[in-house]
């Protein structure tokens, strides 16, 4: 049997085994859990519409938190992106749109949702916006008003990184030819 100690006498571990006892028997509401200790929430498959596929990301996406990427057109300093989203971000707000802004760049900014289900309603909001040049959601690019006409391709997918890994291999290539050190290690 274990000793009754003195609760004077009870140090860190001590008092640590003591909360895990106490919270061991209280029941946590769920909305009270992290993200990802709740149970996802039921999906209503009457509510989806086969001609969108969007509809079935919308309906996984509710209730988890969700993040976009949103470029604004032109070619605007950090401070006028600053301004230009957060008059986004109060529009929003102001539409009962929970949306948290952080800036990443100075034409970048990610606006965090709390709800994932909001996402694409937000996205129509955002690209029928002046200065909006594209919104990424979910690894889908959707242009803006802002946008460039050249860029204005309905509803691609990011060929940037393809197309800058492949430049990236061309000058490595370029490099390896015209550097000897390198063709003499490659002869050994």
């Amino acid at each position: 049997p274990a000793k009754k100690k003195d609760i004077r006498d009870y140090n860190d571990a001590d008092m640590a085994r003591l909360l895990e006892q106490w919270e061991k028997d209280d029941d946590i509401e769920e909305g009270d859990l992290p993200e990802h200790k709740r149970p996802p929430a039921p999906i209503d498959f009457s509510k989806i519409d086969p001609g969108k596929p969007e509809s079935i990301l919308k309906l996984t996406k509710k209730g988890k938190t969700l993040m976009m990427f949103v470029t604004v057109s032109g070619n605007p300093t950090e401070k006028e992106t600053e301004e230009i989203t957060s008059l986004w971000q109060g529009s929003l707000f102001n539409a009962n749109y929970d949306v948290q802004r952080f800036i990443v760049g100075s034409n970048r900014a990610i606006f965090m949702l709390r709800d994932g289900g909001y996402a694409w309603e937000i996205k129509d909001f955002l690209i029928n916006q002046e200065r909006c040049a594209d919104v990424t959601l979910e690894g889908q690019v959707y242009p803006g008003k802002g946008a460039e006409e050249g860029e204005k391709v309905k509803n691609k997918t990011k060929p940037e990184k393809s197309k800058k890994k492949k430049d990236a291999d061309k000058k490595s290539n370029s490099i390896k030819e015209d550097n000897r050190a390198t063709k003499q290690r490659e002869d050994l």
